[in-house]
């Protein structure tokens, strides 16, 4: 399965970076979409949401997978330590973000969203946050503090990668072997665009109407049922280029099959909208072109990369750095400074692109300081800088 003669796959760096600057996108449309978040613009409508359901079914599938496969070149460098080293990259930071960086998200939706309002100030919020109040409440319904929020992603990749460490432990040869065949099976034929994709139908099918979606970790079956497969598919053919070439082969055929799957997809949530309930049947087919859309969605865009497959560059390794960090910083920046242009009135046309621009500005220029400090980078995910002769950093930098 370990060939250390196998190179990066830098294409899929690009997919990575291009899958998270999607995520600030989305996560600017949240706040303008009908669909709960931490705060809301007062122009929030249904507009955006079909741009929104263009991505949404499979946009943390491809983070899972592309993790994946970053994950095997990682354990197949540094096998003795890696969990170690990994925890450390992961957790750091999210026991971080938890204290520091997602608080003023809580704060701003308890000022928005709390009956009355807050008017105690940040500090006196913050305080109660560190101290778990479970007092912020509404018709019931309370916010759980300390709170991960979008975060979560690191907590399930980081359980993800636990369970693959233990099966690398306990079930070596199972494991081997089970990525052995995988990669023959969908390194020819259909088979990489049809499996996947039946999985996640019926997993949509079977659970998404049982298990809401959480992020909560301990109970989030439906997330994890889609989720953990597709970070285990990514480690198993990372290395198999036979399944790389598939991707591209059958780019244009997933490709097609994912605009018929979304247009569906548009379709049902436009009719059956609100109050308006659709057959039993008809609900059954939207669920199966939602797992359809969330595969080969994935499948043409990787296809398409792949087919382009680009090289290493000075770009690339910078964005690459940085796009961890970004992904830290971005929410908050959004969510403070979406809530406090409201009294401004700006309309989203205009407000919208301010937000991207101001969000991107302030999120680089967090991790443009942040990894000039040694001891702020491990906060951000960043390994600390190596000492090394400048002969060595002229080399590496050739």
């Amino acid at each position: 399965m370990e060939h250390a003669a196998v190179s990066r796959r830098y294409f899929l760096d690009w997919v990575r970076i291009g899958a998270f600057a999607l995520l600030v996108l989305y996560h600017v449309g949240m706040y303008y979409v009908s669909w709960d978040w931490h705060v809301k613009s007062p122009f929030a409508s249904t507009a955006l949401e079909p741009f929104m359901l263009l991505s949404s079914p499979w946009r943390l599938s491809l983070l899972f997978f592309i993790s994946g496969v970053a994950t095997a070149f990682l354990i197949g460098k540094v096998p003795r330590g890696f969990l170690r080293g990994r925890s450390w990259r992961l957790l750091v930071p999210l026991v971080f973000g938890m204290l520091v960086i997602v608080p003023p998200q809580s704060y701003y939706e308890v000022v928005e969203k709390l009956p009355g309002g807050y008017h105690d100030g940040y500090l006196a919020f913050w305080a109660r946050y560190l101290a778990a109040d479970p007092g912020f409440c509404r018709d019931g319904d309370c916010l759980v503090v300390p709170t991960w929020n979008h975060l979560w992603f690191v907590v399930y990749l980081w359980t993800y990668t636990v369970v693959l460490c233990l099966l690398r432990w306990f079930a070596p040869g199972v494991l081997a072997r089970t990525c052995e065949r995988l990669a023959g099976m969908f390194g020819h034929g259909i088979g990489l665009l049809l499996w996947p994709a039946l999985l996640l139908i019926v997993l949509r099918m079977a659970l998404v109407g049982r298990f809401e979606s959480t992020h909560a970790l301990v109970d989030d079956w439906y997330n994890h049922a889609q989720y953990l497969p597709q970070f285990l598919l990514g480690y198993a053919v990372a290395k198999s280029q036979p399944v790389w070439d598939r991707f591209a082969a059958l780019r244009w055929h997933a490709a097609a099959l994912a605009l018929a799957a979304y247009a569906f997809i548009v379709w049902y949530f436009g009719v059956y909208s609100g109050d308006t309930v659709p057959p039993d049947g008809l609900r059954h087919v939207q669920r199966a072109a939602w797992g359809t859309f969330q595969w080969t969605a994935i499948v043409a865009i990787v296809g398409f990369a792949a087919r382009w497959s680009p090289g290493d560059s000075a770009a690339r390794r910078y964005l690459t750095q940085a796009v961890f960090p970004v992904y830290i910083l971005h929410q908050t920046i959004i969510v403070v400074f979406a809530h406090n242009l409201q009294p401004f009135g700006m309309r989203p046309i205009v407000e919208g692109p301010l937000l991207v621009i101001a969000t991107l500005a302030l999120s680089f220029a967090g991790f443009e300081l942040v990894r000039r400090v040694d001891w702020l980078r491990p906060l951000l995910g960043l390994a600390r800088r190596e000492r090394r002769p400048m002969a060595d950093a002229v080399a590496d930098a050739t």
